[in-house]
């Protein structure tokens, strides 16, 4: 469904930020996309939704395809009429909007009105806790529940490939399991692909099929989730175990980035 090809991105013009990314989701599958602070995950998904130009950025070479069309010089509301919505970083509803406001936000393009109506019914189906607050203004929510809202804004696009960035940031590790356990839910009763951006390799890698790892704008790993749960690398660097299961201090965490194994 989605190919992205060796890109590079560059924002003002001067500051390279990714350098030959390629990566793919299939058809209704979930794929992770991990990393630490500034490898390069959230400016991959802008670059996919058309969201670059907000800040200044480009795709400098490379191609993204999604069902064999290229949208890499296509804005971000084109990328989402063709059916890719993103649910950004850091939570970001319309505070001043009632949640019912927010969700609608969500269908702005469609003109199916019953479509519209029974998707809101679905969101809430997975969201019990939302269709009781959908009358509160938005901004004053909770972390989860926020969450919650802006993943199913989302949802109101229809979309068929569908980017989180982040979905498990600053929240509690329940409601962290109760969210991954949603997002699974979507990605196999709505037939939706997925691209899930993470710090948290160990939740993402618990629900998809398959992950990239990023390390200063290139991608240095890549293959089934279960065998990036069980590569040694990723046990020591992103899960903090070593082969014996203890934990990694900082010096050693910053020798290891130094090695590099991955890029030998």
């Amino acid at each position: 469904m989605l190919q992205v090809n060796s890109i590079e991105v560059a924002y003002m013009k001067v500051i390279q930020v990714l350098r030959g990314v390629s990566l793919e989701v299939g058809d209704g599958k979930i794929v992770a996309l991990l990393g630490a602070n500034g490898a390069g995950k959230t400016t991959t998904l802008r670059a996919i939704s058309g969201m670059l130009k907000t800040e200044e950025g480009e795709v400098t070479d490379g191609s993204i395809d999604f069902d064999g069309k290229r949208i890499d010089r296509c804005g971000p509301e084109e990328v989402a009429a063709m059916g890719i919505s993103q649910a950004m970083e850091g939570r970001r509803v319309l505070e001043h909007l009632h949640v019912d406001e927010n969700l609608f936000v969500g269908a702005y393009c469609r003109k199916d009105r019953a479509g519209v109506k029974k998707d809101l019914q679905m969101v809430f189906d997975y969201f019990p806790k939302i269709k009781t607050l959908r009358h509160r203004v938005s901004g004053y929510l909770s972390g989860g529940e926020q969450q919650m809202l802006v993943i199913g804004r989302a949802l109101m696009a229809r979309p068929r490939l569908m980017l989180l960035d982040e979905p498990s940031l600053g929240l509690a590790p329940l409601l962290v399991q109760n969210i991954y356990e949603i997002i699974q839910r979507i990605s196999a009763e709505q037939k939706m692909a997925i691209l899930l951006v993470e710090q948290n390799a160990r939740a993402a890698l618990e629900i998809a099929h398959s992950g990239y790892v990023m390390e200063n704008g290139r991608v240095v790993l890549a293959g089934p989730a279960e065998s990036l749960r069980d590569n040694e690398d990723v046990r020591e660097f992103y899960l903090g175990l070593s082969t014996v299961g203890s934990r990694k201090s900082y010096r050693e965490i910053k020798h290891y980035r130094r090695k590099k194994r991955w890029l030998a």
